[in-house]
């Protein structure tokens, strides 16, 4: 946050540890839990040696075959009593504690392990990423990796840490809960209208009947596991992935037989302009679900999606934006029948703007618009469309210290017990 520019800052450690440029960038991994007290240790054998290093670069061990870096996250905001910023954890982002600690450790020059492990609101920790990278050509821009991957769909799910974000909430299209799920389905277009504005708890009579989370149209808060290639650096690159989830529902191990093939291709004009075009369609309801229904309801239950992204930077500017678009598949079942794709599109504008070194001032503008289905009461939205405006800032303490903070608006006016709130928030930032 230091210096005249206001373009992308340095990368920071655990970009580095990544190494996803420009591709930078389930279920909770219940077999990868750690004991809370693993975090502690960790943290107590790092931070004296945080000091020493210098900033930005990655704590270093083995002559640089082990490299760390990480980051410590808390905000606390105003109550969300309309859940417009809960996750499907069933946690609040704006009242959220959070750790992170990567590592990537080389195998060898051609090949690296890499890892992440993750704490909200000191519970157990759960892990993030996991994954084998290969390089087979020191000169070629091309690397393979399988395993817990990151993501190649979009252009939010590459920022990763809070740091990279100028404001304390994530976009609406990367996690706010619509009111489907993977392993329950309504029998009709009633039921699922009935459930507008209830992400944060729904329950429909097919498949599981307790009542839990829905999932955001693009899942911003897990990693999928699969295996991705990358191609290419600048001024064209190419990212392509086979996962065992999808975009709105990653997985670690598959629940349906079917698999998600995702890809994205971005141009950049060095320095100041990067677009992207991203792709994905994947089987996304779950055996539970699928194993109940007749066969006259057919098996295409997918979700398709398309995105398009673009930054520019220059000067004391950084500007943003993004469109998610995505269609799902539901069982007809019963009348009044869900006979037409459910269309979601999420679409959001962003601007930094760095008032001094070390200040600066940041607003997002965004929506989330449905389709229609029909219902005894006629043509409806399935989803309640949601719109959201945010104004902030931050300012750094130290090279790894920034703080954060934000009024946000939100309005739902189709469902939902509270249709529009105004939100404050603030966040601390660490890392190393």
């Amino acid at each position: 946050m230091t210096g005249s520019r206001a373009g992308p800052a340095p990368p920071r450690v655990a970009d580095r540890l990544y190494s996803q440029d420009p591709e930078r960038e389930t279920h909770p991994v219940t077999s990868g839990r750690i004991p809370l007290a693993a975090l502690a240790t960790v943290l107590a054998m790092g931070a004296p040696l945080a000091g020493s290093a210098a900033a930005g670069e990655p704590l270093a061990f083995w002559g640089g075959r082990l490299r760390l870096g990480g980051e410590v996250s808390g905000t606390y905001g105003s109550d969300d009593l309309g859940f417009f910023n809960y996750t499907d954890y069933e946690t609040s982002m704006l009242r959220l504690f959070r750790v992170d600690l990567a590592a990537e450790v080389r195998l060898a020059s051609a090949a690296a392990l890499v890892g992440e492990i993750r704490s909200d609101n000191v519970s157990s920790l759960r892990v993030y990423a996991l994954y084998l990278r290969v390089r087979p050509w020191a000169k070629r821009a091309f690397d393979l990796q399988a395993g817990l991957i990151p993501p190649v769909f979009g252009a939010y799910p590459r920022r990763r840490y809070a740091l990279d974000n100028p404001l304390p909430s994530v976009p609406l299209a990367y996690q706010y809960l619509l009111a489907l799920r993977d392993d329950a389905v309504p029998a009709n277009a009633d039921q699922l209208v009935a459930q507008r504005g209830r992400g944060w708890q729904v329950r429909y009579p097919v498949g599981s009947t307790t009542p839990a989370p829905g999932f955001p149209l693009a899942n911003g808060q897990k990693w999928d596991a699969g295996v991705e290639a990358q191609l290419g650096l600048a001024p064209l690159s190419l990212a392509v992935a086979v996962t065992q989830g999808t975009l709105c529902y990653p997985l670690v191990r598959d629940d349906n037989g079917g698999k998600q093939v995702s890809a994205r291709v971005a141009w950049t004009h060095a320095p100041d302009l990067t677009v992207g075009l991203s792709g994905a369609v994947g089987q996304f309801l779950s055996r539970e679900v699928t194993s109940v229904l007749p066969p006259s309801a057919g098996g295409n239950f997918r979700q398709r999606a398309l995105g398009a992204d673009v930054e520019f930077a220059r000067g004391y500017w950084i500007v943003r934006g993004e469109a998610v678009w995505s269609r799902w598949n539901l069982p007809a079942l019963e009348a009044p029948l869900l006979d037409v794709p459910l269309d979601a599109l999420g679409l959001y504008a962003e601007a930094r703007y760095k008032i001094r070194p070390g200040l600066h001032a940041a607003g997002r503008v965004e929506h989330l618009g449905l389709s229609d289905v029909g219902t005894t009461l006629g043509s409806q939205p399935w989803e309640a469309a949601v719109t959201r405006y945010e104004v902030g800032g931050g300012y750094a303490l130290h090279r790894q210290v920034l703080l954060k903070a934000s009024v946000q608006h939100n309005r739902r006016p189709d469902g939902g017990r509270v249709r529009k709130n105004t939100l404050l928030a603030a966040q601390v930032l660490l890392w190393f």
